[in-house]
């Protein structure tokens, strides 16, 4: 009969993972050990899709989201359904070695389901510009491709540095960015566009909110007297949002000085390397006269 300690040894050599296994951490601290680096991911993240593009590295990508959108070529891989409520059954067929999900948008069911069905799940989560610097280095880790992470993130800080001194010698005006028209909801302090807003050179008026992305009523944000305004669009980016309704509020100093813009939202409210573009964007719309 073998000994109490034998037992434990062999309990302990079953169920550690072999030698040569993959051993990270996600975003949120959780161990994700796998038996070799993942070649077989599901991104459930349209920021996670587009870096794992620009990066090179989409011939590991075996199923993504219907919000998976960018590059188009995303468009042509295996869909799972949304970033909510993806389809567990699609998922399971395509056999991945890892799924990447989100604490902002993959409900916790999901995670939770998956684990139960042995697959590893990756958590992102992605509050400020740094965050999204070090997502992009840890994809290019999990990927095998760091070599093309650290140029990618080095000209993304590069084209961040030369906004930041296109704008440091103006003033900051008050900026309302509306994210959603109906019912109102604005960035608030753990937003990374309220972030980006200052790094443009603008002072968010929402910027205060305890919240990421508060409800507004409409009364409260006109009582900030906005100088600047922007619209975000979504997804087809098809045209202003609500624009007109923002125009009869003559009064305003941003109607009054024609500083009512719309803005492209995918740019500014998903995390990949177009981040620096939208950043570009709001640049131009709060300080025009930087940028002729």
């Amino acid at each position: 009969m073998r000994s109490p300690i034998a037992l434990a040894l062999v309990l302990v050599a079953t169920l550690a993972p072999p030698a040569s296994a993959f051993a990270t951490r996600d975003m949120l601290g959780h161990d994700v050990t796998l038996g070799a680096p993942p070649s077989r991911i599901v991104s459930l993240v349209p920021s996670v899709t587009e870096i794992v593009y620009a990066l090179g590295a989409e011939g590991r990508l075996v199923g993504v989201t219907d919000f998976c959108d960018f590059p188009p070529e995303a468009r042509q891989k295996p869909h799972v359904g949304g970033m909510v409520g993806p389809s567990l059954e699609s998922i399971v067929v395509l056999r991945p070695d890892l799924v990447i999900a989100t604490t902002e948008g993959t409900r916790e069911e999901t995670v939770i389901q998956l684990r139960r069905l042995k697959i590893p799940v990756y958590l992102v989560a992605v509050h400020r510009v740094a965050d999204a610097t070090d997502l992009i280095a840890r994809l290019g880790e999990l990927t095998g491709r760091q070599a093309s992470a650290g140029p990618l993130v080095t000209k993304i800080e590069q084209r961040i540095a030369a906004v930041q001194k296109a704008v440091v010698l103006l003033g900051r005006p008050r900026v309302l960015y509306v994210l959603w028209p109906e019912p109102l909801i604005v960035p608030g302090r753990g937003a990374i566009v309220t972030e980006l807003i200052q790094l443009a050179g603008g002072r968010s008026l929402t910027a205060d909110d305890a919240d990421a992305y508060p409800r507004y009523s409409l009364e409260a944000a006109v009582a900030r007297s906005p100088e600047v305004i922007l619209l975000a669009n979504h997804g087809t980016n098809s045209g202003p949002i609500a624009m007109e309704k923002w125009r009869n509020l003559s009064e305003l100093p941003a109607v009054k000085a024609g500083r009512l813009r719309s803005v492209n939202g995918d740019l500014l409210h998903r995390y990949g390397p177009r981040l620096v573009d939208g950043l570009e964007q709001l640049a131009r719309a709060i300080h025009p006269e930087a940028f002729q």
